[in-house]
């Protein structure tokens, strides 16, 4: 081949093929990320399958301290994103929780685009028997398993804690501590899902919780009740750390303060933390006093 021709082949032929590929990815929902250092002292181990209903494959990354002597903790972390949006990627700026004698099992679920309520909640209660199934494997106390979740992954985790696990598990899917991090806990009178204030019918029907309910909470009341943690409050919960920024512009902190309001009053062990300035997430969620309480939390329930 000339000369000239592989100068064009390098420069250009293989560059647009790297694209393209990049491309196929994007479309496949597999989209690359970037490389990341894990911080010194933690493992990874990615992509584990802990389910595949309706042939669909979803992993969970496993982080663990690279050094400890009995099993470990583990905390089911899942990520936020409206319910559809975001990926278990999210929880790589949270791995203090690991530097503290903790693993983390970070969780993909069905996203709206994929399952419709509540394939969601089942998707995590499936990660929990998968852990509890593959303990010893992965050397995790089996009996120590709580989870922590952002948003729409706080939602998910407060429902974790609340909602009847599925009655005929086998391995139980039962969390031994909920760490909800300014998730949505009522639908009914989440202000996204209800017409007033500037929102129209079309908006409420284009509303994240439209889409995971398959309609708006108006029309399937029913549906909205089984997706509210709030509605699932018993005095066998177990306890809880709930965390809201007081100046959230999308879950209103009144959710998280009738919530525990409502655990409370059930006898549940709950802490509500309210994080003065703090928006729907941000920094302050991060900083040392926020870490501090969450590993606090977790070592109190599921260290002893």
């Amino acid at each position: 081949m000339p000369l000239r021709c592989l100068l064009f082949f390098f420069v250009f032929v293989i560059p647009l093929c790297s694209l393209v590929d990049g491309q196929t990815a994007n479309r496949a929902g597999n989209k690359k990320t970037k490389q990341f250092a894990l911080p010194e002292g933690i493992e990874r181990l990615p992509n584990l399958e802990y389910a595949r209903p309706d042939g669909i494959a979803l992993k969970l990354d496993l982080y663990r301290p690279t050094s400890f002597q009995d099993q470990l903790p583990v905390v089911v972390f899942v990520h936020g994103g409206g319910w559809k949006n975001g990926s278990k990627e999210s929880v790589k700026k949270r791995l203090w929780l690991v530097s503290n004698g903790f693993a983390i099992a970070s969780i993909n679920y069905r996203l709206t685009d994929a399952g419709a309520w509540p394939d969601q909640i089942n998707d995590c209660y499936a990660a929990v028997r998968w852990l509890r199934e593959n303990a010893e494997r992965y050397h995790l106390a089996a009996d120590k398993i709580g989870c922590w979740g952002t948003s729409a992954g706080g939602h998910l985790a407060a429902l974790m804690g609340t909602r009847p696990c599925p009655d005929n598990e086998v391995t139980s899917s039962r969390v031994q501590a909920v760490c909800d991090w300014f998730g949505p806990t009522a639908l009914m009178t989440m202000p996204p899902n209800n017409v007033g204030n500037g929102r129209t019918k079309a908006d409420v029907a284009n509303s994240n919780g439209a889409k995971l309910l398959g309609a708006t909470v108006r029309e399937v009341p029913e549906l909205a009740k089984d997706a509210s943690a709030i509605d699932h409050v018993s005095s066998d919960d177990p306890p809880f750390l709930i965390m809201h920024g007081d100046a959230d512009p999308g879950v209103p902190l009144s959710q998280s303060k009738t919530f525990h309001q409502r655990l409370s009053n059930a006898g549940v062990t709950s802490t509500l933390v309210i994080l003065e300035g703090a928006g729907h997430g941000g920094p302050k969620f991060d900083a040392s006093p926020s870490q501090d309480a969450v590993v606090k939390f977790f070592r109190q329930h599921l260290s002893h």
